[in-house]
């Protein structure tokens, strides 16, 4: 999971936060290894246990990765999805 990796400049990008079992935050970000198009996973303090950055070339992947490769791990109680739209807004 690089934060690094970037396809174009019009990629569609998502943030999903997740709530797991309790203790299950570890599990669950193992599960997402090696999905090129997660690029990167935080653990949270607060009411949600991860956030999830997804970005892909098009809104349908981004809907399979979320769906296929996130909602479906074992122990992950609830997502909310977060899609983004846009150039992102760059403090001067």
């Amino acid at each position: 999971m690089s934060p690094t990796r970037s396809f174009t400049r019009e990629a569609m990008k998502a943030y999903v936060l997740l709530n797991t079992e309790l203790g299950k935050e570890p599990d669950a970000i193992k599960a997402m290894n090696g999905v090129k198009e997660i690029i990167a996973v935080h653990s949270l303090y607060g009411i949600y246990d991860i956030l999830v950055e997804v970005e892909a070339e098009t809104m349908e992947r981004v809907k399979e990765i979320v769906f296929n490769n996130i909602r479906r791990i074992d122990n992950v109680k609830s997502t909310i999805t977060l899609i983004t739209y846009g150039e992102p807004v760059r403090n001067p």
